[in-house]
């Protein structure tokens, strides 16, 4: 197994050093049975979750696939597809909207949103709440995207640019709007607290369910809705993509020295974010809890990330979760299979955790079910919350070589049982966005 190098890639000297040193010197990790939470704070459990992504259209499919390390990376399927240089992603395929959405709603809602209503349905039903009465008056719904409704620019640009149409439907602005999506979750469960959109490029899901968390802890809300979805698998969605030169025409292979960029997906992932006592009053099932969130901004480069900036924000989630960096067992990579990512990313792990990274198990899923952009680290917070529960590393398919500048142990191509305490969940966006969420075993 590849490990740590012995020189660690640079890190520029003007990493804030005082942070790191209180990362390292933070206090260990409050056992389970400590209700007092962290300097008056509340404590925040997920209750309920739900998916659709190119590994499955529920929970369980998506972890049984983590499990068998399954690809969802298979040949698009839409439109002029033929006209693409690239021609793989991570589809969901078999999808009938019709299943679950009537006429009228489809007409209103586009592929993203339909991914969050499904994702959002799950999740209540596991988390077994209802939000009629006061309830509904403390929670609220915050969802990331980057592309939005980009479906349906797609078929609108179409039909008045190629199609020579000179109307469009008066529903387009409603559907292709960003915040859409968490409108209309407010909308199905009467969520009339707290309800937006954010949109961080990669790094949307995860600031989304940062702040969500940060909501709940603070008592701003006693429930919130989150996570992210996308749906950019389209004509133009890919064609730009191609514009950027960092996509595979083959296979997403991060960490792995023959990488050769990255794939896209699309899907949704939606948590239910709830006050400790309020689940533990009626008895709900608590698949982990969330500790820590930070967020940094390299202000250095729109699309090249600085280790600088990742380590700021993986520090940052331990100091403000009050973890040690040993009690981190396992990482969720942001990992595209991007050289300048996957090295980037490796750079700032070994030089956060110094030795300790040695002992870390760090993967990343995008090898799986590609790479949702915007909803990505909704998706990816399932293998956090199965390496919790159930001891099960979801590993990184598709290595074939070790890279000397990404010599972690990557948990290549089987996963892993073991048993983890606290985990973290990495995501790295263009614009030099970070943001990282920390969980811990409940």
């Amino acid at each position: 197994m590849s490990r740590v190098p012995t020189q660690t890639p640079p890190i520029p000297a003007v990493v804030d050093e005082a942070l790191i040193d209180a990362g390292r010197a933070a206090p260990a990790v409050q056992p389970s049975g400590d209700l007092s939470g962290r300097g008056g704070l509340r404590r925040v459990v997920i209750t309920g979750a739900g998916t659709i992504n190119a590994l499955g259209h529920d929970v369980e499919t998506t972890m049984q696939a983590f499990r068998e390390g399954r690809c969802g990376i298979t040949q698009l399927e839409f439109r002029d597809v033929e006209r693409l240089s690239i021609q793989i992603g991570g589809q969901v395929h078999a999808w009938t909207p019709e299943t679950y959405f009537n006429r009228q709603q489809i007409l209103l809602y586009d592929k993203f949103t339909q991914f969050t209503l499904l994702a959002a349905k799950q999740a209540v039903a596991q988390s077994g709440l209802h939000f009629e009465g006061a309830l509904g008056l403390r929670a609220g719904v915050v969802l990331g995207t980057a592309g939005g409704g980009l479906n349906t620019w797609d078929e609108n640009y179409r039909a008045v640019y190629e199609e020579g149409k000179n109307r469009v439907h008066p529903f387009v602005v409603p559907k292709l709007m960003n915040n859409a999506a968490a409108s209309h979750v407010s909308m199905e469960f009467g969520l009339r607290g707290p309800a937006f959109t954010v949109a961080t490029a990669c790094a949307s899901s995860n600031h989304a369910m940062g702040l969500a968390f940060q909501m709940v802890r603070s008592g701003a809300a006693e429930v919130m809705l989150s996570g992210g979805s996308e749906a950019m698998l389209c004509f133009g969605g890919v064609k730009a993509w191609e514009g950027l030169r960092v996509m595979s025409k083959d296979a997403c292979r991060p960490f792995s020295a023959n990488r050769n960029g990255m794939v896209q997906g699309e899907g949704a992932g939606v948590f239910v974010f709830e006050e400790y006592d309020h689940a533990r009053a009626r008895g709900a099932e608590i698949l982990a809890e969330v500790v820590g969130f930070a967020m940094s901004s390299d202000a250095q480069d729109i699309v090249m990330p600085s280790a600088q900036g990742a380590e700021r924000a993986i520090t940052g989630a331990m100091v403000d979760a009050g973890l040690n960096r040993e009690d981190i067992g396992y990482i969720n990579a942001h990992g595209t299979g991007t050289a300048a990512n996957d090295k980037t990313e490796c750079a700032a792990v070994a030089h956060a955790f110094g030795h300790h990274a040695d002992r870390l198990m760090i993967s990343s899923t995008k090898s799986m079910h590609g790479h949702l952009i915007g909803g990505t680290g909704a998706v990816e917070l399932l293998a956090c919350i199965m390496a919790l529960r159930d001891g099960v590393i979801a590993p990184t398919i598709g290595y074939q070589e070790p890279d000397p500048e990404c010599a972690l142990d990557v948990v290549p191509n089987e996963a892993r049982e073991a048993k983890v305490d606290a985990v973290l969940s990495n995501a790295f966006a263009f614009g030099g966005l970070n943001a990282v969420i920390a969980l811990r075993r409940v």
